[in-house]
């Protein structure tokens, strides 16, 4: 029975290039840089500490996943992710979701089991006592645990970055409306359908899971974090 771990990414993120493609992309991410924001090499380079050249090849990389625009003779530039790509990453993400949790019945090893039961079980303390940090740290690991369990490194990949994507926007529903309980609730369901490895019930509550998160969001306006839809 095999497993997937995410803390253990390619040995690119940790080269000098992945290590400066990751930092650029959590600065666009975080809100650092402003859409349309201009981001010059040698500025971040100076910044990061690295020469141009690492700076450039994360360029690319960014380019390729929609994070920024680069202008032949004039500059690379934030696009950053719209209202709509959020909405678009939640159904996707919604699909995923279910299946990872579809495949994670089959393969969860007990440990993991056991630590997605601690999960929720420390998450409603926290909850009870409005520790929001933490919770937002169980509701991570949540997730993550999952990916683990789900043994797809490919599916794992997908979630990882689909998780980072619309960070900001998470750690905000964890704190309206009381989504922080609700979402525990919904997260030991889904676990305790793993538990009696019914893959079916636990796929259909994975993907629900992400849907009233979204609908959440919706709800509250949070939208407004990442600025109006495309038409």
């Amino acid at each position: 029975m095999g497993s997937y771990d995410v803390k253990q990414e390619v040995n690119d993120k940790y080269s000098l290039r992945g290590r400066v493609f990751n930092k650029i992309r959590e600065d666009i991410l975080n809100g650092k840089y402003k859409d349309h924001e201009e981001l010059r090499e040698v500025a971040i380079g100076e910044e990061l500490g690295v020469s141009r050249t690492p700076v450039r090849e994360a360029f690319r990389q960014l380019e390729l996943e929609g994070l920024i625009q680069i202008v032949p003779n004039k500059g690379a530039y934030v696009t950053g992710i719209t209202a709509k790509d959020v909405g678009d990453i939640y159904m996707i993400r919604s699909k995923l979701e279910g299946l990872c949790a579809r495949w994670a019945t089959d393969h969860i090893t007990k440990e993991q089991l056991e630590e997605l039961e601690e999960n929720v079980y420390l998450a409603d303390f926290h909850a009870q006592k409005g520790h929001l940090d933490q919770m937002a740290e169980l509701d991570n690991r949540f997730h993550q645990i999952l990916y683990e369990a789900c043994n797809s490194k490919q599916l794992a990949r997908l979630l990882v970055d689909f998780h980072e994507y619309v960070l900001r926007v998470r750690r905000k529903t964890l704190s309206n409306g009381g989504r922080g309980k609700v979402s525990n609730d919904e997260h030991r369901q889904i676990m305790e359908a793993i538990k009696e490895k019914d893959k079916d019930r636990a796929e259909a509550l994975a993907n629900m899971h992400i849907v009233n998160a979204y609908d959440n969001m919706v709800k509250n306006g949070l939208y407004e974090i990442y600025g109006k839809t495309e038409e």
